[in-house]
Order: C-alpha cells, then structure tokens, then sequence
C-alpha cells in the first residue's frame, strides 16, 4: 500500500498573519475533526492513513492561493485568528496540483503575546522544550501528539471530547512541565526526522485529563 500523508494549508494573508498558538491549536483540532469526519467518501482513506506511521505536512498559501485550496474537497478549522484547511489523506507523491505548488519551508508565526493560562481539565498538547521548530513544523507536531491522545482514548472518552468540540490548547512545556508528563506515560511523538529534527526526537505529547 502507497505510504499516505495528511494535508494541512494554513492561511496566512501578509497583512493579517495568525497567531502561532491558534495555528497550532486548528491544526490539533483539524486531526481529530478528519478522523472523526463522517463522510464515506473519506472513510477508507483515512481509516488506511491512521493505520500507518503518522505523516502530516503543512503548507501556506494566500489570497487566490487559498481560494483555490478552500475549493478542494477537505474541511477548514477556524480557531481564534487562525484558518487551517485539512484534506483527506493522499498519496505522498500524488499532491493535487493546486496544494504541490504552495510552499512548505518558512513557514513561522508569533504570538504577540503571550498565550493565556491553560484552564484546568482542559486537554493539553505539550511540545517539547528542547527544540526549536517552525510554525508549519510545530503545526504538525502538535496534531501528531493529538492523533496519539485520540489513539490511546477510550470510546467514551472519545466522544465527550468530540461533544465538546475537540477543545485542545498547544503550549510549549517548561523543563518541569515536559519532565513530569514524560514520567507519567503521556503520549508522545517520536518524529521520523524527515525535516528539522533527527530521527527518534520527542518533539510533542498528549496531556489528557482522562488518560
């Protein structure tokens, strides 16, 4: 079977960029929303993709670029100042050719300030402290660690998260922070090292008040 990869295009106007944490958090909320999706022209693709090894990339894309995008068969995530439009899984080389032309690399974004606290029981992705990532790289990271909270979830567990709209918050752990989730048993992304880390780096986790 041909390796499959998720499609993410976030959208960023040069005037009205999004911020880094909302970015993050659409791209948490928009794995979930595909995995869940209840369309059935999608199912076999993406019950195939969730089989294999997690692969995602992100690309940006403007104006008539996003028109275009928005006009492909995928569903788009509104979250805060943020819109992120997620595909159904592909082929790794069979990129629709209004998606293979956007770009992939630059991709960064800022918060122009700081993100507010976390309130307590909500579901938490964590990345990792110790590396630096672009904003498309940490898109990615973020909704692999999401993907690997839903995997180890119970059913019930599952659909009070869905009822609740798939609320997730992104942060960058401290030290203590990503210490501790680690001794717990968090879920935990280990990248394959294809961009900007080396293999086997923990790059994110999955802080579920229920696991």
């Amino acid at each position: 079977m041909a390796e499959l990869v998720l499609p993410f295009v976030v959208r960023i106007e040069r005037d009205a960029p999004p911020t880094r944490t909302d970015a993050l958090e659409a791209a948490a909320r928009g794995v979930l929303l595909m995995l869940t999706d209840p369309r059935p022209e999608w199912h076999d693709a993406v019950a195939a993709w969730d089989a294999q090894r997690i692969r995602k990339v992100v690309r940006r894309a403007r104006g008539a670029e996003w028109q275009r995008a928005v006009a492909l068969d995928g569903l788009t995530v509104t979250q805060g100042s943020a819109e992120v439009r997620v595909f159904p899984p592909i082929p790794v080389d069979a990129w629709p050719r209004d998606l293979a032309r956007l770009q992939v690399g630059g991709t960064d974004l800022d918060d122009p300030s700081p993100p507010p606290a976390v309130a307590p029981g909500t579901p938490l992705v964590l990345l990792s402290p110790r590396h630096e990532m672009t904003a498309g790289k940490a898109m990615a990271q973020a909704a692999h660690a999401a993907q690997l909270g839903w995997r180890a979830s119970s059913s019930l567990d599952r659909a009070a998260w869905r009822a609740d709209g798939f609320d997730v918050a992104v942060r960058v752990a401290t030290p203590r922070q990503w210490a501790d989730a680690m001794r717990a048993g968090a879920p935990v992304v280990q990248d394959a090292g294809f961009t900007e880390v080396e293999p086997g780096a923990e790059t994110a986790l999955a802080l579920l008040p229920w696991l």
